[in-house]
């Protein structure tokens, strides 16, 4: 199970994906990951994880800050 801080980067990644109208199959290949990695991070029950290079990575995806996905305060 994802710690409170990754389950909310998990939640703010999700929304702005879905935002994008970026499906998970389209983030997986982009991050050049395992086609089901983005749903294996978002499925609760799964210990995958993003890491910092994931994030960065997401962010210039996203054409935001890696920060975006950050709370404004610690958890």
């Amino acid at each position: 199970m994802a710690t409170d801080i990754e389950q909310h980067i998990i939640n703010s990644i999700r929304k702005k994906r879905l935002e994008l109208n970026i499906t998970q199959l389209e983030l997986s290949q982009r991050l050049e990951m395992n086609d089901s990695f983005i749903s294996h991070v978002e499925a609760k029950s799964r210990r995958a994880k993003y890491n910092l290079n994931h994030l960065n990575a997401i962010a210039k995806i996203f054409k935001c800050s890696p920060k975006d996905f950050w709370p404004e305060r610690a958890i």
